[in-house]
């Protein structure tokens, strides 16, 4: 489990994972593993899992609004249990904060980061201004510092006009000691993929998810 998880949730909740193994930040990559997404969360809850939170973004997203719905379903039908994405956590998020204008900063290529702005628009959004990093290679991510994270967020919302939130896309990014400088920095809520995604999977087990000092989200 990514170090989040302990760290917002370090007790009350079990965490369980399993790795679809994705290499890629691409269709093709995302393609190649979509098969092992049902027979992995059906493994999820052999283990025990009383909740599936599919972690990645982009893997849910790069089909569109509908696709993540239909996965999300394939995820619960497969394990019998509750089921949320990654997309869908910050989709809600999102909405939570009152989002409807956003800037998005995220680690993607331009292909993926037009998916997502497809995605985004097709639930309701206004994309302001979208920007990645360019990384592919799954591995990579771990290259991208906090302080050039802090750093780009902040110049992505800057780039555009009237945003009234940003939403930081990529689980792999850390970002959960980032969302309160970058509130303090751009005066907006933050909505990122990792941090949200575990809010919104305890949030199946009946907890509130409720976490104050990481942002706006996390504090309601």
């Amino acid at each position: 489990m990514p170090p989040e998880a302990t760290k917002l949730y370090p007790a009350g909740v079990r965490f369980v994972a399993q790795s679809i193994g994705l290499k890629k930040m691409t269709p093709a990559g995302y393609d190649a593993v979509l098969d092992r997404i049902g027979p992995t969360a059906a493994a999820l809850a052999r283990r025990g899992a009383q909740a599936i939170a599919l972690l990645g973004t982009s893997l849910s997203f790069y089909k569109g609004a509908e696709f993540n719905r239909e996965l999300t379903r394939r995820v619960a039908e497969a394990s019998g249990r509750p089921a949320v994405t990654m997309s869908t956590a910050v989709i809600e998020g999102l909405r939570s904060v009152g989002g409807k204008r956003v800037a998005v900063a995220t680690a993607y290529d331009e292909t993926v980061n037009n998916r997502l702005q497809t995605f985004l628009h097709e639930e309701g959004f206004e994309v302001l201004t979208i920007r990645g990093l360019g990384v592919e290679k799954v591995e990579d991510i771990y290259k991208v510092t906090q302080d050039g994270l802090l750093k780009f967020g902040v110049e992505v919302f800057e780039s555009a006009r009237n945003a009234d939130s940003l939403l930081v896309s990529c689980g792999g990014l850390h970002t959960l000691e980032l969302l309160a400088p970058l509130e303090g920095r751009c005066k907006v809520p933050v909505v990122s993929s990792m941090p949200h995604a575990l809010r919104a999977g305890v949030r199946l087990l009946g907890l509130s998810g409720r976490v104050p000092g990481y942002g706006t989200l996390l504090s309601q």
